[in-house]
């Protein structure tokens, strides 16, 4: 590739590495290679990551979700990769792109996960790439356009220094990790299939970063909703908390809520209350987002309803939770009655002993070339996100993508400069994991 001038914090990047010599002298002439190339392609990275984000690509536009694919399939092409697009249409997305790249029998199988969908749909005003020396601000411009960048221009360093021949490498971007299809069994399918398969799984969502230090991540939450109903019965209001008429639906759900926030908190656990109405009637829409109701000051309502989530570290807190809850639910006021059912999607990517193995295997590439080390970042401020679905079948870091902010939101940016060192640790980290037999783990 041409190289290019850079400007600003990429500038400044680069000239750190280049006064780290005599740590970065520990990394072998190909690694050396890998940086080199990195670097060279930085122009032509930003280019491709402004393409991307100036064609809409929200969850449910699905046009616009398979033209970034066709966008991305020659890049992969190009590297030696097979592709292949797998349709969603039976769940109601577009589909997923799935790159895979076939090297030396028994090396490590390495499964990098990003995603091509956004949270800003057709309707959003928010649809331009828009670049200010070193950042770059835009819909999915790092959640998770730029975490596919880190991927390629990883794989380009990988090709350019001669690693990427012998690496047995599956890329899985999704169309939906946004809003993922249902039944979610189907819609991550392929997915789980993949992680199966792999040795070590690597998430390309965005960079964590705390007090201004890069962090690792081997630790994801879960992502689950719940929504609870309760009735009571109905009656003048007169006769509220009497043996004849009981307490009505909305102080039992008062209670059940309540009961919630008192006896429930544990380390990594939280459980929002997203919304919820009470009255006579009270009903859920359609699209479970939204609920309705009427009612007047001198009537027992009978009837409420809310809608929440549930973030753990484990299945085993998972379930054990889920329990409590169930009981607190049963044990209802006079009068009232109440259900609960959850909704599990999103499953817990656990700490374990592999994955700090895998961050400090990170950590000497940090020494390596002279960045600082990075700690444990602490799972509860982190979404869930894909990787947590083949967390049970393989060994796992997270947050590989670049350093941004603003995800979900207008104004989301990305520090472009960040897409040099996180290329550059994850092209080196599967170039040393490509050249051994990984000590597979049992899950």
């Amino acid at each position: 590739m041409i190289m290019h001038h850079m400007r600003g914090p990429a500038a400044f990047v680069l000239s750190a590495l280049v006064l780290s010599a005599p740590a970065a002298a520990q990394l072998a002439p190909p690694e050396q290679a890998i940086t080199s190339a990195v670097e060279a392609g930085f122009e032509d990275d930003v280019a491709l990551l402004e393409a991307m984000v100036n064609i809409n690509s929200g969850t449910h536009n699905h046009e616009g979700v398979r033209a970034v694919a066709d966008l991305l399939i020659p890049e992969f092409e190009a590297l030696g990769f097979t592709t292949e697009f797998i349709d969603q249409s039976h769940v109601d997305r577009a589909g997923h792109l799935f790159a895979r790249h076939e090297g030396n029998p028994g090396a490590t199988r390495i499964l990098m996960i990003g995603h091509i969908d956004t949270v800003f749909e057709p309707t959003s005003p928010f649809q331009t790439f828009i670049r200010d020396g070193d950042t770059a601000i835009g819909p999915g411009v790092n959640d998770n356009k730029g975490g596919i960048i880190v991927i390629l221009s990883a794989l380009r360093a990988m090709q350019a220094a001669g690693t990427l021949d012998s690496a047995n490498i599956v890329v899985a971007l999704t169309g939906d990790e946004e809003d993922a299809g249902y039944p979610i069994e189907q819609s991550r399918e392929h997915l789980i299939r993949t992680g199966q398969w792999a040795d070590v799984a690597l998430g390309f969502e965005g960079l964590a970063v705390m007090e201004e230090r890069d962090m690792g991540v081997v630790a994801r939450r879960s992502s689950n909703n719940w929504t609870l109903n309760t009735t009571g019965q109905s009656g003048h209001s007169s006769r509220i908390f009497t043996d004849g008429a009981g307490y009505g639906a909305i102080y039992e759900m008062t209670r059940i809520l309540d009961a919630f926030r008192r006896e429930l908190p544990e380390e990594n656990l939280t459980y929002n209350v997203g919304f919820m109405a009470g009255g006579t009637p009270a009903e859920m829409g359609e699209d479970n987002l939204s609920a309705t109701t009427i009612g007047k000051t001198n009537i027992i309502p009978d009837s409420a309803v809310a809608r929440g989530d549930l973030r753990t570290i484990s299945q085993e807190q998972t379930e054990r939770v889920a329990a409590a809850m169930q009981v607190i639910v049963d044990n209802n006021l006079t009068g009232t009655d109440a259900q609960i059912s959850f909704n599990f999607r999103y499953p817990p990517m656990s700490p374990t002993d592999a994955n700090r193995a895998l961050l400090a295997r990170l950590n000497v590439i940090n020494a390596d070339m002279g960045l600082e080390q990075m700690a444990e970042f602490p799972p509860a401020l982190r979404g869930a996100a894909d990787i947590s679905f083949v967390a049970p079948y393989t060994d796992g870091l997270a947050g590989m993508g670049p350093n941004g902010s603003g995800a979900h939101a207008e104004g989301e940016s990305v520090d472009l400069a960040s897409f040099i060192r996180q290329a550059q640790r994850a092209a080196i980290l599967m170039t040393r994991l490509a050249a051994e037999d990984y000590p597979r783990q049992e899950h």
